[in-house]
């Protein structure tokens, strides 16, 4: 009896793993809103690290997070560092492309809680008198994260940090 639970528990397991395999090799999350106000007065704050206390969620997490920043004042070049708790971790953003008021890309390097490189771009688009603002993530999706992906649904936990994000930088820039 023990050994076939425990066979069976070997083909559950490897079953899982095979699953895993064949997930996607990259993600991306996006989320988007309109803000009444013009592209470039919302670009001038995400183009400025040192304004993302005013509304990003995740600066919110740690009260004591630890912040560096270096390279440009806003825009390309500009360089965050952060090291925090176990829901910030600690890494880089660095703004790699910036085409104002349209369009900021950002390298994100993470150090903690585990290693990742992925992209965060925000697009600008005037619709009347409101700015759609896209806040997207894409990266690799090297298999450690896709067996996680199997067991926690990323795309629903990091779409909050970033639905609650877009909500008060429309609060923060409407006001």
């Amino acid at each position: 009896m023990i050994k076939t639970i425990a066979i069976l528990l070997v083909i559950l397991l490897s079953g899982v793993l095979v699953f895993a395999a064949t997930r996607p090799d990259s993600f991306r999350i996006e989320r988007s809103i309109a803000i009444k106000a013009p592209p470039d007065r919302i670009y001038a704050i995400l183009s400025d690290f040192r304004q993302a206390q005013a509304w990003s969620p995740f600066e919110k997490k740690d009260p004591a997070l630890k912040r560096g920043f270096s390279g440009a004042r806003s825009g390309q070049g500009a360089v965050y560092e952060f090291d925090g708790n176990a829901e910030t971790g600690s890494g880089r953003l660095t703004i790699t492309d910036a085409t104002a008021p349209t369009k900021l890309v950002i390298a994100l390097d993470m150090a903690k809680p585990f290693q990742a490189h992925n992209i965060i771009e925000y697009t600008l688009a005037g619709e009347g008198d409101s700015t759609r603002v896209v806040w997207a993530m894409h990266g690799p999706s090297p298999y450690l994260s896709k067996l996680m992906c199997l067991f926690f649904d990323m795309e629903k936990m990091v779409g909050k940090d970033f639905e609650t994000g877009l909500a008060s930088l429309k609060a923060l820039v409407e006001a």
